[in-house]
């Protein structure tokens, strides 16, 4: 029982050695690439967000009179 207790020991700080060895590969993004990125995808939620309220109300609008 000890020796699988050892050999998942050994597992798991292999998987992290070589996390942190892939890690030190990675290109990070600079400060301006960054606030790019950010805006991208806070500009692509509010868009979405607007879009699926749009069809939410237009839809409701059209079903709502069948049901009433």
């Amino acid at each position: 029982m000890l020796l699988n207790k050892l050999g998942f020991i050994n597992r798991v700080t292999g998987f992290f050695k070589k996390v942190k060895s892939e890690m030190k590969k990675t290109t990070w993004p600079n400060r301006d690439e960054l606030t790019s990125y950010t805006t991208i995808v806070l500009l692509t939620c509010l868009a979405l967000i607007a879009f699926l309220g749009v069809a939410d109300v237009l839809i409701s609008n059209i079903v709502t009179p069948f049901f009433m």
